[in-house]
């Protein structure tokens, strides 16, 4: 037996947050009759849950790592028909959902999974959930400046902040920065570095907490192991 709210989760239909609320409203049925008590429990074997009225059977838990490519969205649908990761996954993963977002533009790792629980333990900004990118600037950068990324920016208002900066390597026209963010706020990297005057050609995520993008190529994915998942969720804990 388990909550209803964790059930709904582990479904993949929604986060428990979120299905605490849809329990609340009286959009969930145990076995036909409606439920609103969040300590309910359920026997996903014996008990019929549905939302709705549309019946939710539970799905194997899935947990994959992406290497978006640039020109891609992290969304499921898009009104102009532009490609989606979800372009890159089998038909029979559309019930995945991406763990937070890369913009258009950037590369890199991103996460995928059907465990609203695991989603929401990873991405939410109070976790913190260290993520690491590499980031190409169309110029020299001063090593000076790399110190006000971890002190923090203003930005109309909003601070932006490093939690570690450090130069790979630089020659008169190219650098490379690397960079670790924990709070992840709307295209922040590039707000960072346009408010410091460099302008950024590349912007690829290489980590999320314990997982690496290490040799994935560009379009593929993959499984996360049991030990990154479990590594994810303690760091998020932590």
């Amino acid at each position: 037996m388990i909550r209803l709210q964790k059930f709904l989760s582990e479904s993949g239909v929604t986060s428990r947050r979120q299905g605490e609320k849809l329990i609340v409203s009286g959009k969930i049925t145990v076995d036909g009759q409606v439920v609103r008590l969040l300590g309910t429990k359920v026997d996903p074997a014996k008990n019929q849950v549905a939302i709705n009225g549309k019946l939710i059977r539970a799905k194997a838990k899935r947990f994959l790592a992406l290497n978006k490519p640039p020109k891609i969205l992290c969304t499921r649908h898009d009104t102009h028909k532009r490609p989606t990761v979800f372009d890159l996954l089998p038909h029979n993963f559309g019930h995945l959902f991406t763990v937070g977002r890369l913009d258009s533009d950037s590369e890199g790792l991103i996460l995928l999974t059907n465990d609203g629980e695991f989603c929401q333990t990873v991405s939410h900004p109070r976790n913190g959930m260290p993520k690491t990118y590499h980031v190409t600037l169309a110029k020299r950068v001063d090593s000076g400046e790399l110190e006000r990324l971890k002190d923090g920016l203003n930005d109309d208002g909003d601070l932006l902040k490093a939690k570690h900066a450090k130069l790979l390597h630089a020659n008169n026209t190219r650098s490379q920065v690397e960079l670790v963010l924990k709070e992840g706020k709307n295209r922040e990297i590039r707000r960072m570095f346009k408010v410091l005057g460099y302008r950024v050609l590349c912007l690829r995520r290489i980590a999320v907490g314990p997982v690496k993008l290490g040799e994935l190529p560009i379009g593929k994915w993959r499984v996360l192991s049991q030990p990154e998942i479990t590594s994810c969720l303690r760091l998020a804990d932590k």
